[in-house]
């Protein structure tokens, strides 16, 4: 390295230190079999370790020593490509990962998502499967009821489900299960919990926000769905929308799967029917 170089080092920001900090973990964690696991492994909270990925902080002296340890490289790593000191310790390129990762958690958000996507608990919204009803978008005159599942993983929360097939027949689509399938990122909310749910190719997408109601059982929670498209007489964008926690009772699962679909009002589950007030406005 020549002279200039290293005065060039010494004299750069704390801000492009953790940058080039921050973009060689990166790198390093994809070798790691998730990042979980990774943080359990070397005793360090995820939600510091997404600060350290996102460039926003530096690890202490014995953190680094650690992470160093666990990857087989050095300090340098605060200061030089890992690509250029270590090029061993770098997986290989994959082919397929054309899609830019840590977009929520890039810099310019992470202060904004980064809480939210890793902050939603158990106790806050349980793992399982769930019973959801709300008004159709595209049939004015029916409702629409279905089985979600929800799950942890990497310590993010998820869930993933299926639209209806008439919904795609109706559209000319055809309802093969890769069609139908549609996934989302649960983030905690100050009073609830909100998804952003896809379609494959992010064709399509939705917003929904939840609010556990204040039942006895409290398995359930209130709350809308939008949609984004664009204003239609015919058609709504926004819904109230009701899920019920099954957890993971196989009856009560598969019943619920049975059932789902499109549904005229009077063969909507009373509780729900009551909760979702269908004869009033949605504002």
């Amino acid at each position: 390295m020549t002279r200039h170089a290293r005065q060039s080092e010494l004299t750069a920001s704390p801000a492009a230190l953790r940058s080039v900090f921050g973009e060689n973990l990166k790198l390093l964690v994809k070798k790691a079999p998730s990042v979980s696991a990774l943080c359990r492994e070397l005793g360090i909270n995820r939600t510091q370790f997404n600060r350290y990925l996102a460039g926003e902080s530096f690890p202490r002296p014995d953190v680094l020593h650690k992470i160093c340890d666990f990857f087989g490289v050095d300090a340098r790593i605060l200061l030089e490509p890992v690509e250029q000191i270590a090029p061993e310790a770098v997986p290989e390129a994959n082919p397929a990962d054309d899609v830019p990762n840590g977009l929520l958690s890039h810099p310019w958000l992470g202060s904004f998502t980064g809480p939210a996507l890793c902050g939603v608990e158990e106790a806050s919204f349980p793992s399982g499967f769930y019973r959801f009803t709300r008004a159709a978008f595209s049939d004015s005159e029916r409702f629409v009821t279905g089985v979600i599942y929800v799950f942890r993983k990497d310590g993010f929360c998820f869930l993933r489900g299926l639209e209806p097939k008439a919904a795609l027949e109706m559209n000319g689509v055809t309802p093969t299960i890769q069609n139908r399938e549609f996934r989302g990122l649960v983030m905690q909310q100050a009073e609830g919990i909100a998804f952003l749910v896809n379609r494959r190719d992010a064709l399509t997408a939705s917003f929904n926000y939840l609010s556990r109601m204040p039942s006895i059982a409290r398995t359930f929670w209130l709350g809308y769905a939008v949609r984004t498209t664009q204003e239609s007489p015919s058609a709504r964008r926004a819904a109230r929308m009701i899920y019920e926690h099954l957890g993971y009772d196989t009856g009560k699962i598969l019943a619920a799967a049975r059932r789902g679909g499109y549904l005229q009002l009077e063969d909507v589950t009373p509780f729900h029917r009551q909760h979702l007030r269908f004869d009033e406005g949605f504002a």
